[in-house]
């Protein structure tokens, strides 16, 4: 039986796995998207649910034993409703939990408390309303404004998919001058003034692409792709070329001829040509089931 090897582990055979940065539609995404996908993927996320240890040692406060220390992160769940609101960081979190000293213990799940609240965005001119945790507000406050929250927090920080979005809009707002407000040049000089050294830690075509998921970033390659190369369709193709051929023809056969025979000739070209047309145009525009209709109306 065949058994999954992780990513980065040699093989047998001496290869390792192929990522999906190595593969198919993946490879062809640009660096600017690997980028902010090991932004927040691939960075280790600053520690919410548990305090990290500074040493690297401790002693056992009963045995008085040396053992190390293993800061290891607790494994969270990111559910659906969590890439829908922003949770500062925080997940689910699937463990075991002993409710009774005589009995075994049990799964548990913990969620976070959640609650309903509005934030507002000096960049975009917008409230929003989202669900947020308490470390959200404390962050918002701490951080003074949503805008300095979202901008200042790394990817793997804020670890939403609305976040995420939300300040890709922003880094837009930044690079257009703020055309929310527009109204009021002053306010607008101000919010430039605060939020465009932001703009130094990226490039036009990082911000095009922050914050996509990969599903959402293979898509939007796709579509560069299919608008860079417009494939017609061979039956349109072929047509026009035929079409050209005999105009060709008959404008270099008129021209071996005398300039009357040439102009009355050519007018029988274009009419033949014409005729032409409309034959192909009519039996491409007759299906198939009008041949085979036994009450429909046959060619003489």
């Amino acid at each position: 039986m065949a058994h999954a090897t992780p990513q980065g582990v040699k093989l047998l055979n001496g290869f390792k796995r192929p990522g999906r940065f190595e593969k198919g539609l993946g490879a062809q995404l640009p660096d600017a998207y690997k980028k902010f996908w090991r932004e927040w993927k691939l960075t280790k996320p600053a520690a919410v649910h548990y305090i990290p240890k500074e040493s690297e040692w401790e002693r056992d406060e009963v045995t008085h034993a040396i053992k190390p220390i293993q800061s290891i992160p607790l494994p969270l769940i990111d559910t659906p409703e969590s890439h829908q609101g922003i949770w500062g960081g925080e997940a689910v979190i699937k463990g075991f939990q002993k409710r009774e000293q005589t009995k075994r213990r049990v799964p548990h799940f913990w969620v976070p408390t959640l609650r309903r609240s509005v934030v507002h965005s000096l960049v975009l001119n917008e409230y929003m309303s989202v669900v947020v945790t308490e470390r959200t507000l404390e962050q918002i406050h701490e951080c003074h404004g949503f805008d300095h929250y979202l901008l200042k927090n790394l990817a793997c920080d804020l670890r939403s998919a609305l976040a995420l979005k939300l300040k890709r809009e922003i880094l837009k707002a930044l690079q257009l001058g703020c055309p929310a407000l527009a109204a009021e040049p002053k306010h607008q000089k101000d919010v430039l003034k605060e939020y465009s050294p932001y703009l130094a830690s990226y490039t036009p075509e990082e911000i095009d692409w922050y914050g996509h998921t990969y599903i959402e970033a293979i898509r939007k390659l796709q579509h560069q792709l299919r608008a860079a190369e417009q494939v017609l369709p061979h039956k349109v193709e072929f047509r026009t070329k035929l079409i050209e051929r005999l105009r060709e023809a008959g404008i270099t056969e008129a021209g071996k001829k005398e300039p009357k025979d040439a102009i009355a000739n050519s007018e029988h070209k274009d009419a033949d040509i014409e005729a032409l047309t409309k034959l192909e145009s009519s039996t491409s525009s007759s299906s198939w089931l009008s041949k085979i209709n036994p009450f429909g109306k046959k060619e003489t």
